[in-house]
């Protein structure tokens, strides 16, 4: 999830570069902050957050906390398959689990690097990215035994690609600084099919079908940030971010049309149920629901008011994790 959410709280890269504490088994990790969630074969929930707290459940109800071996807030979580998971997090940490999550392994830890990592994505257990602040992008292709980092220049504006080409000829110190902050934040990448869809600052969305090898920026919608993109189930695209702001592509990302959401709270998460059914999570308690693949949303605001950061549909519900951990949303069709 999202770096302003998280703010609260080819060279290749040595794996650990830091001592690190593991994880306290802590009784409240899951009221807790919390920052994303992914579900493993519709059956195993896997939670990620704050003081490097991992939880897991069967059931959406009882959960246990996985042993880590860091500390720092962990960003995001995704699983090829239901044994191969990786999480990533601040001080551009990347751990990695063999065992469905009951236990992880740090891959690069660089607390140097003084950025978070927001999302990660693996294509199967071998070809992975990871994304996050500043356009902070690694790969690996070898399930994380190494990981190499990636400037995208391609996602900057024509005048700052001139500029850094400018900057490299004539000062290679300053071009290296600059480098490193010159980017927009990545926040969210997904896969549709063989096509990546990524979402970030400055109403970045971009999309490539080399596995993020190169990217095409497509034409700026809104100058904020968006936070989440995916495929509708009846194929079109959405994507929400800043104040409200959610638009839907019939075509691929062109048109787009700006769907009014009635609330302007930052919208955080696409969650798609199997019932046809599209909900946005959000700050401020904002839970927005659509039935037309959507086109339009109906709001039903948390009565706590508590920021709903990310959600998976999961046996006829949406489990969510909130900034005072997992709640559970029942909503009859």
């Amino acid at each position: 999830m999202r770096l302003l959410l998280i703010l609260l709280s080819f060279l290749t890269i040595p794996i650990i570069n830091a001592q690190t504490l593991d994880s306290v088994i802590a009784p409240l990790a899951s009221k807790s902050l919390l920052l994303d969630i992914t579900v493993i074969n519709q059956s195993k929930l896997v939670v990620v957050g704050e003081r490097g707290h991992i939880l897991l459940s069967t059931d959406g109800v009882q959960w246990q906390q996985a042993q880590v071996p860091v500390q720092v807030t962990l960003t995001a979580v995704y699983f090829t398959d239901e044994d191969n998971g990786w999480a990533v997090g601040h001080d551009a940490t990347i751990l990695s689990s063999k065992d469905a999550g009951l236990s992880w392994q740090i891959q690069q830890h660089l607390p140097q690097v003084e950025k978070p990592l927001l999302d990660v994505f693996f294509l199967d257990k071998d070809n992975g990215i990871a994304i996050g602040s500043y356009g902070l992008f690694y790969r690996t292709n070898d399930g994380g035994e190494h990981w190499a980092i990636e400037h995208h220049n391609e996602l900057l504006y024509p005048e700052d690609q001139t500029y850094l080409a400018e900057l490299k000829v004539q000062d290679e110190e300053a071009y290296l600084d600059v480098q490193s902050s010159i980017l927009p934040h990545f926040n969210r990448v997904v896969a549709d099919g063989r096509t990546l869809y990524l979402a970030g600052e400055m109403g970045l969305i971009a999309k490539s079908n080399d596995f993020g090898v190169s990217w095409e920026k497509l034409d700026e919608i809104y100058p904020g940030s968006f936070y989440d993109i995916n495929r509708t189930q009846e194929g079109n695209l959405l994507v929400v971010g800043l104040r409200g702001h959610i638009f839907r592509s019939l075509r691929n990302g062109t048109p787009w049309q700006a769907i009014d959401s009635e609330v302007t709270g930052l919208l955080s998460a696409i969650v798609l149920s199997d019932d046809q059914r599209i909900f946005i999570l959000g700050n401020n308690g904002i839970l927005l629901e659509s039935r037309d693949d959507g086109a339009t949303f109906t709001k039903h605001l948390q009565k706590d008011g508590k920021a709903l950061i990310a959600g998976v549909w999961y046996e006829n519900k949406i489990i969510a994790v909130s900034d005072v951990g997992i709640k559970t949303i029942n909503l009859t069709k």
